[in-house]
């Protein structure tokens, strides 16, 4: 072999070595972005530990918690009727399915990741062979922890926590502030109409009702502390309305809706009627209890209780 040849000859091993280590590191990149993208976290539910995506991408909720799940910027393949109902998602949720814990084929048809909803929802063995699927019991846990849960769930747990520390120093000023310009001792009612049935709530089912008495701790009559409180609603008839109406309402209604009690002179000689402190809200848009519907309606009371 000439001389000459011997550098020309030790460069192409070298190069080929090289472009065979180079082909290899992008196997194993492209390896690791697999892993990655199928890595999973071990979520601690109320049934036991569920292994689900650490990074969701197509989460279909069957029930209630739509809105924690937009709050943490995770995209919905699937929602329940109520969540579609409600005009202010409207835009939102106008590419995702409406879904129920019954329509499976629908479900398989979505592809999701991970199923959310509430403890009473049927087919859950089926659900699970589809997707991981977590449930949780309302009311098991607050609203603002049950936010967290959520977040650990979607593996959001800091933004969760982040979210729910501003929510209670925004919701305990306002309270302040509406304290001193209303009074100590004046009491708010939560009442809706829904079904052509009136129904007065406690301090843990969603229509703004956690704000006003948890974080504000505004007062609740007496009459609606007695019977709604334990419970979390109670069912009235327009008769009796004034012994449950407090100094101000939050009347909760479907304006699609019949609402000719509102047309009854007992209504209208409720004191808060006639003081122009009944506070009207779309059931649609005050229904739930997650970080939107939370912000949305701080923001409502803010106003409303302050602006005159």
């Amino acid at each position: 072999m000439k001389k000459w040849m011997l550098p020309l000859t030790l460069l192409l091993v070298l190069l080929v070595s090289a472009c065979g280590n180079g082909t290899s590191s992008e196997k194993e990149e492209g390896k690791d972005k697999k892993d990655n993208k199928n890595e999973t976290i071990t979520y601690e539910s109320e049934n036991g530990p569920v292994e689900v995506p650490a990074d969701p991408k197509r989460v279909v909720v069957l029930s209630s918690f739509a809105g924690n799940v937009m709050a943490l910027d995770v995209n919905l393949v699937g929602v329940d009727s109520w969540s579609k109902l409600n005009p202010r998602w409207e835009d939102d949720l106008k590419d995702v399915e409406e879904v129920t814990d019954e329509s499976l084929e629908k479900i398989i048809e979505l592809n999701p990741d991970l199923i959310i909803g509430l403890s009473n929802i049927k087919n859950v063995d089926k659900l699970n062979e589809i997707a991981p699927t977590v449930t949780f019991t309302y009311g098991k846990a607050d609203y603002l922890t049950q936010h967290i849960e959520i977040g650990k769930l979607l593996n959001k747990e800091k933004e969760a926590k982040a979210w729910v520390d501003d929510f209670k120093k925004r919701a305990q000023t306002a309270g302040d502030d509406i304290k001193a310009k209303i009074g100590e001792d004046t009491t708010v009612s939560v009442i809706e109409s829904f079904n052509k049935q009136l129904y007065v709530y406690g301090n843990n089912w969603g229509r703004g009702t956690e704000i006003l008495y948890q974080e504000m701790d505004l007062k609740m009559p007496e009459k609606v502390k007695e019977e709604a409180l334990k419970p979390g609603y109670f069912a009235l008839s327009t008769e009796v309305l004034p012994e449950f109406a407090g100094d101000y309402v939050i009347l909760s209604k479907d304006p699609k809706a019949d609402n000719s009690f509102m047309d009854t002179e007992t209504y209208k000689n409720i004191p808060a009627v006639k003081n122009n402190h009944v506070f009207e809200v779309n059931m649609m848009e005050f229904y739930f209890n997650d970080p939107l519907t939370l912000d949305y309606q701080l923001d409502f009371f803010k106003e409303k209780f302050l602006s005159n």
